[in-house]
């Protein structure tokens, strides 16, 4: 399998600018409009794809409101009211709308409140160590232009986890290479079955999460991609606390 073009790479790093300007949109839409439900958040967005010249698939979005985060690929069908205290997950997933452009997909938290309820603090803390852990890992065997394999990197974030007893409500890999026609590409999976090397020049995503069934899940996903001199690229921004309201 080729790995990506220097086009496709700006492509992929003009959507995912395009991602972070939405997810501040997002952020400035709900503050506006608090009574708001999850599918007009969901249409928001939708619009905004529209506006950056973005093209998703047909789901286009993950806005999860409360216990609905705990949903690893929440999808709204029946509207629900924000309210005060919500936690509040945005997964948003593009590609510029031109031929063979790759896609970007990020996963940011907000919160309705103003204190932060303390478990919500303490989950985003430990995702939040866990992405950063595993990008240090990554950026320590670039320096040796060693590109480890895909369950190498996926076990940094899930033994972190582990070794905090959460390693149990982890329940999806740590990442994923990104595609053309959906978000999720068919290169190594940065998982427990990821046997192969992560490519250069190909874009991947880091996104640990945890989830609490019927309670509140957390995720926190960057996109990132080796470059040919083994130097680490992230193309996203990466969220170092969860934003309030």
């Amino acid at each position: 399998m080729s790995s990506w073009t220097k086009k496709q790479i700006n492509q992929h790093k003009q959507a995912a600018k395009a991602l972070n300007k939405i997810i501040e949109e997002v952020i400035e839409y709900i503050k506006n409009n608090l009574s708001v439900t999850d599918v007009e958040i969901r249409k928001f967005i939708a619009g905004r794809y529209k506006k950056y010249h973005l093209k998703s698939d047909k789901e286009k979005s993950i806005v999860a409101l409360a216990s609905d985060t705990a949903n690893v690929h929440y999808y709204a069908e029946q509207p629900r009211q924000l309210k005060l205290s919500d936690l509040i997950m945005i997964d948003v997933w593009a590609r510029l709308d031109q031929a063979g452009a790759p896609f970007a997909d990020i996963t940011w938290m907000l919160y309705y409140g103003r204190k932060l309820l303390p478990e919500h603090a303490l989950v985003f803390r430990l995702i939040a160590q866990a992405r950063d852990r595993t990008i240090k890992y990554l950026q320590n065997n670039l320096k040796k232009k060693i590109a480890p394999l895909g369950k190498e990197v996926d076990a940094v974030a899930r033994n972190y986890l582990a070794r905090h007893g959460w390693d149990k409500y982890f329940l999806h890999s740590t990442g994923h290479s990104l595609g053309f026609i959906s978000p999720h590409g068919n290169r190594t999976r940065i998982s427990r079955k990821g046997r192969r090397s992560l490519p250069l020049n190909v874009g991947y995503t880091i996104e640990p999460g945890i989830y609490f069934k019927n309670k509140f899940g957390v995720r926190s996903e960057i996109d990132f991609y080796i470059a040919e001199n083994y130097k680490l690229i992230i193309t996203t921004k990466v969220q170092k606390k969860i934003i309030k309201f």
